[in-house]
């Protein structure tokens, strides 16, 4: 399967399609739209080089005319007068290359942006808990970086320095036809040292790369869990943990500087000197050529040091860019398991559910990856065990159903397969008849609710995040919605109100004031499905009476989920499923299975 038919779970299209065969091809197709700089560069780069050569050849002619008897100064102010306007020119064209260089490092650095932030939202749930964040964050900033590094000023040296390098052997041949052996055999033995230098810089570019988001992601981690480690007094711990990380980021650069160091250009250029000179002399003893020649040659060999000097750095750069190009395009072509389905269904939902036969693992990385990463956490993710074994239920329109059992049962797994969170291993998940894969993926979601005990807020406008759904509701209705979810009450405490900015993850709200937010937002949206995942286990005794009229006010005419541990919210359940390893160990009303099932009836005494 291509790149472009990988499934995606959303997908905005764009005007351009990108290559994604290979990190050049996908490179040189985001180039294809601004050709126009292209040929800006390449004309820039050209007439650099080629007015760069007339200093030298105007200079040997200006020595020939002093060196004639009499001298003839007649030539002298025309010949500085057109190396002076053609430097102006030659600075003009050179300002023009840089410009269109950099022009187009920026508008690639915005497309690739653009285009790895579109393919992340496409990607599903099972793509990011696998994914580490601080990686996702390296590859995102810093190598989109290196590859805007890469054009400017990386390829805009390349291909300047790559012009200097062909002047002499356009040019000598002028002088003498033996000329162009120095600068022909100066550029074979060049690109063959170029071409094994870069071979050997390949892997070690793409090992500081990785190396680098390794570091990234532990610091990621780090940040994201300080409370635990202040908590368990580890910071001497986890500095170590960096600091080795740091050691293997340092470590690698050395490497890259070693291999720099041995570069042969310089010792090349400096037999190119040594042999052009003895070469030109030769020929000027043998009557073959002039002074002015002799002069103007030199010059031309003096042009590649230009090539010389910038190519240990550009080269560098281009295969550092290359590196992060790949790391780039890998996250971009990782496939993901659901697909958004555009085509498929989109009308209103009434809400029936069923499971029949439903089957579902987490899924597992390799051990590399687990041993590079640090993967492997997580439920069911280690051995691939199912943590859904044969479920088979059906809820209809309108119904509460209460899903209990122990930690691990597999409770809320089983939530996140409605809105297809994650894709079922075997069996079918069905919304009013219609299997969940046939839905459209936002016709699907948009109509199905989930408030996770572990709420998520972004640092925004309380007003904001209750409308996060809903982004044109109007003040009143957020207004509402916080007053059935008994939100209204603590937002007025705050100075600004609604518009009051929370912290990072809502981190300035208590828990149970971000599990009233999250609710609010549920209200908000009107879904057809409600899921509670523990939605109030962080609420106070004084507010759980409240906050349950709330809910049960809320689960009027839509279907509800809730998983709780709560009896009060258990007892009035239309449906109680009572999971036990990932089995449903009892189906159905509070009453009859306090009678005749033990696993349930136990929850009560427990």
């Amino acid at each position: 399967m291509s790149a472009t038919e990988l499934p995606s779970e959303f997908t905005l299209h764009r005007r351009n399609k990108f290559d994604h065969s290979s990190a050049v091809r996908w490179v040189l197709s985001h180039t294809r739209p601004y050709l126009w700089i292209v040929v800006m560069i390449f004309v820039g780069a050209i007439g650099n080089a080629v007015l760069a050569v007339f200093v030298p050849m105007l200079t040997g002619d200006a020595f020939n005319a002093m060196l004639k008897s009499p001298p003839n100064t007649s030539v002298l102010l025309p010949l500085a007068l057109t190396i002076g306007i053609s430097q102006i020119v030659r600075g003009v064209l050179q300002l023009g290359r840089n410009f269109g260089a950099e022009l187009m490092a920026q508008k690639m650095e915005r497309d690739i942006r653009d285009e790895l932030y579109l393919s992340l939202l496409g990607k599903s749930m099972t793509f990011h808990n696998l994914q580490p964040v601080g990686d996702t964050m390296a590859r995102s900033t810093n190598d989109v970086r290196e590859v805007n590094y890469m054009f400017s000023p990386g390829v805009n040296l390349v291909v300047g320095s790559f012009m200097f390098i062909l002047m002499p052997i356009f040019f000598a041949p002028r002088y003498h036809f033996s000329l162009i052996l120095t600068p022909l055999i100066f550029t074979f033995i060049y690109f063959v040292a170029l071409a094994r230098y870069l071979k050997q810089l390949s892997p070690i570019t793409d090992e500081v790369r990785a190396s680098f988001g390794k570091m990234n992601t532990h610091l990621s981690e780090s940040l994201d869990g300080v409370e635990i480690m202040k908590g368990a007094a580890q910071e001497g711990a986890e500095v170590e943990r960096f600091v080795i990380n740091a050691r293997e980021v340092r470590n690698v650069f050395v490497l890259q500087g070693d291999l720099e160091a041995r570069y042969i250009a310089m010792l090349l250029l400096g037999l190119a000197y040594a042999g052009g000179l003895v070469h030109a002399l030769i020929l000027y003893r043998n009557g073959l050529i002039d002074v002015g020649a002799v002069i103007a040659y030199f010059g031309m060999l003096q042009l590649l040091q230009f090539p010389t000097f910038t190519s240990t750095w550009a080269y560098s750069q281009i295969s550092l860019g290359l590196s992060s190009a790949r790391r780039i395009l890998e996250l971009i072509n990782r496939e993901t398991k659901l697909d958004q389905n555009a085509s498929g269904r989109t009308s209103d939902m009434r809400g029936e559910i069923e499971f029949r036969g439903v089957s579902f693992r987490y899924p597992h990385p390799s051990p590399l990856s687990q041993r590079e990463r640090g993967w492997g956490e997580g439920e069911g993710q280690g051995d691939g065990e199912l943590i859904l074994k044969d479920i088979s239920f059906r809820v209809k329109p309108g119904q509460t159903v209460a899903i209990v059992g122990q930690t691990g049962a597999g409770k809320t797994s089983l939530a996140k397969l409605i809105n297809r969170t994650y894709d079922i291993s075997s069996g079918q998940v069905l919304v009013d008849g219609v299997d969940v894969r046939e839905w459209n993926l936002a016709s699907l979601r948009g109509q199905i609710s989930i408030i996770e005990q572990d709420i998520f807020l972004f640092s925004r406008s309380l007003s904001d995040n209750i409308a996060f759904g809903k982004p044109r509701a109007t003040q009143e209705e957020i207004r509402s919605a916080s007053i059935a979810a008994q939100a209204h009450d603590f937002i007025l405490d705050f100075d600004q109100t609604y518009a009051t900015t929370v912290g990072e993850r809502g981190v300035t709200l208590s828990g149970g004031q971000r599990q009233r937010i999250a609710l609010a937002r549920a209200f908000l949206t009107d879904p057809r499905v409600l899921v509670l995942d523990d939605s109030t286990s962080a609420i106070d005794s004084a507010t759980e009476d409240k906050i349950q009229r709330a809910i049960s006010n809320a689960s009027r005419g839509r279907t509800t989920f809730i998983i709780t541990h709560r009896l009060s919210q258990i007892r009035w359940a239309d449906l109680i499923i009572v999971l036990r390893k990932g089995q449903i160990a009892a189906i159905g009303a509070h009453d009859e299975l306090m009678q005749t099932s033990e696993a349930y009836s136990r929850i009560f005494r427990e």
